[in-house]
C-alpha cells in the first residue's frame, strides 16, 4: 500500500482489522463498550475506601480480596452454567445481579456489610466472563478470534480509559454517583444482550460430533498443560491487579489527586484504543512465546518501575505506558489461545477455568499488596512485581522448550502467531475439535455460524 493516499491505505488497514465478523459479535461488543463506559466502581473502590470512608490500606485490600473471591467462585460456576443452561441466560442473569449488588454497595455502610455487599457484586460481575469468551468462541471462525478477542478487549478499555477519566472528575462531587451510574450502564448492558444476542451453545450431539467425550471440570484440571498456562497467568494477574488497587493506595499516599489518579490510570485504556489494533497486526506471525515472554517483562518491570515514581504523576504515568504495552501483546495472544485449547463441548469450562486465574488473583493480589504496601514500604512492594514478572517470562520459555522437546504441535492463533507455546486440550484427542494437524489452523466449518466486564 506504499503508493495509496493515506486516507486509503486507512480504510484498508480499517476494513483488514475490523471487517469480516458476524453481526453477532459487534452487539456484543457493543454490549462491552456500554458497560465499561460504566465501570467506575471497581477502579476507584479502593480510594474511595481508604480517601473517602477512611478506611485503612489493608481494610482496602481486604474488600478487594472478598470481591475477588466472589469472582473466582464466579469463573467456575459462570463457566458450568454457560455450558448447562447456555450462555446468553448465564450472561443477562448475572449483570442483573451486578447492577442490583453494585447499586445496593453505594448506599452501604459498615466494614463488614461492605465487606458482604463487595463479595457479591464480585460474585456477580465475574460471571460473564466465561460466558462472553464462550459466545466469541462459538460465533467466530478460528481463523478470525485473536482479531476478535482483541477488538472486545479494545472496547473494554475505550470504555475503561474514559470512564476512568471521568470518574476521577465525578468523585469530587460524591462517590454515590460513580456506584448509581455504574448499576445503570450494567442494565443497558444486559438489555443489548437479552434482545440482540442469541443463544450460540452448541447442542450436546453436535458438540461432541468428533467423539471427544463428555468433559467436567475434573477433565479440565487434569489438562497439564492447559493448567501449566493457567498458573503462569495467574502469577502474572497477581501483577496487573495491583494497577486497581495497591497502585492507587500508594499514589493516595505520595499526594496524587483522585483527579490525576483518574487521568493517569485512565491512559492505560487511552493506549490500548490507540495501539491495539495496530500492535496485533504487528504481531502476525510473529512467536507465541516470544510474545507471551516479553508481555511478562513489560507488565513485571513496568509495575517495579513505580518504586522510582515518588510523588510524580508524570513518571506514574509512564510506568503506566509500560505495563499497558505488556497488556495489550498477553490479552489476545492468551484469549486466543484458551479458545483453541478449549474443545467445543467445555468452552464454558474451560473459560471459567481460564478467569479463574485471575480472580484468584484478584482475591490474592489485593491483600497481600495492601499488606506489603503497609509493612514493607514501596520499593518492596514493586521490586516483588518485578521479580513476578520475570518468573513468569522464565516459566514461558520453559513451557515453550518442553512443548517443542514433546513435539506437540502448536495450534494456530488465526492471526498468525502460532509457534511457541502451543499446548493440545488434554481432553483425550490431543488437539482441539475441527483442527487440522497439516497446518495447525481450527476447522472454521466445524463452528456453529459476539466483558461484558
Amino acid at each position: 500500500m506504499p503508493d495509496l493516499p493515506a486516507s486509503d491505505r486507512f480504510r484498508t488497514a480499517a476494513r483488514e482489522a475490523l471487517g469480516g465478523l458476524p453481526r453477532q459479535f459487534w452487539w456484543l461488543w457493543t454490549s462491552t463498550l456500554i458497560n465499561r463506559l460504566g465501570g467506575f466502581v471497581v477502579t476507584f473502590l479502593a480510594l474511595y475506601l481508604t480517601a473517602d470512608r477512611g478506611y485503612s490500606p489493608s481494610y482496602a485490600g481486604l474488600v478487594a480480596s472478598l470481591f475477588g473471591l466472589g469472582s473466582a467462585i464466579a469463573a467456575v460456576v459462570g463457566g458450568v452454567l454457560a455450558d448447562r443452561i447456555g450462555r446468553r441466560p448465564t450472561l443477562v442473569a448475572a449483570q442483573l445481579g451486578t447492577a442490583l449488588f453494585t447499586a445496593v454497595l453505594g448506599f452501604t455502610d459498615g466494614q463488614v456489610a461492605i465487606a458482604a455487599v463487595a463479595f457479591l457484586v464480585g460474585l456477580c460481575n465475574n460471571a460473564t466472563r466465561p460466558a462472553t469468551s464462550a459466545i466469541i468462541a462459538d460465533i467466530v471462525p478460528a481463523e478470525d478470534r485473536v482479531r476478535a478477542y482483541s477488538l472486545n478487549y479494545w472496547a473494554i478499555n475505550i470504555g475503561f480509559g474514559l470512564a476512568a477519566a471521568a470518574a476521577g472528575l465525578i468523585a469530587t462531587q460524591g462517590y454515590l454517583t460513580l456506584f448509581l451510574l455504574d448499576a445503570l450502564s450494567t442494565l443497558v448492558c444486559a438489555l443489548v444482550i437479552f434482545v440482540r444476542i442469541p443463544e450460540t451453545r452448541p447442542q450436546a450431539p453436535a458438540a461432541q460430533a468428533d467423539g471427544a467425550p463428555a468433559a467436567n471440570l475434573g477433565t479440565v484440571f487434569r489438562d497439564a498443560r492447559f493448567m501449566a498456562v493457567v498458573g503462569l497467568n495467574l502469577l502474572l494477574a497477581l501483577v496487573a491487579q495491583q494497577g486497581s488497587t495497591t497502585l492507587s493506595v500508594d499514589m493516595g499516599r505520595a499526594g496524587i489527586t483522585s483527579t490525576q489518579y483518574g487521568l493517569v490510570i485512565g491512559l492505560n485504556g487511552l493506549l490500548i484504543v490507540l495501539l491495539q489494533i495496530p500492535l496485533t497486526r504487528w504481531m502476525e506471525g510473529r512467536n507465541r512465546t516470544a510474545l507471551l515472554v516479553a508481555s511478562a517483562l513489560f507488565i513485571g518491570w513496568g509495575y517495579g518501575l513505580t518504586a522510582l515514581a515518588g510523588s510524580s504523576a508524570w513518571f506514574y504515568a509512564f510506568t503506566v505506558g509500560v505495563w499497558t504495552i505488556g497488556e495489550i501483546l498477553n490479552a489476545p495472544t492468551m484469549m486466543g489461545l484458551v479458545a483453541e485449547l478449549s474443545p467445543t463441548h467445555a468452552r464454558g469450562r474451560y473459560q471459567g477455568v481460564y478467569s479463574l486465574s485471575w480472580s484468584l488473583a484478584a482475591f490474592l493480589g489485593p491483600a497481600a499488596g495492601g499488606v506489603l504496601l503497609e509493612r514493607a514500604g514501596s520499593a518492596v512492594m514493586w521490586g516483588a512485581c518485578a521479580v513476578c514478572g520475570t518468573i513468569a517470562a522464565a516459566g514461558y520459555v520453559v513451557l515453550g522448550r518442553r512443548t517443542a522437546a514433546t513435539g506437540v504441535k502448536t495450534v494456530g492463533t488465526g492471526a498468525g502467531v502460532g509457534t511457541g507455546v502451543g499446548i493440545g486440550t488434554g481432553v483425550g484427542t490431543g488437539s482441539n475439535s475441527g483442527t487440522r494437524p497439516a497446518d495447525g489452523r481450527a476447522d472454521a466449518g466445524a463452528e456453529p455460524a459476539p466483558a461484558g466486564s
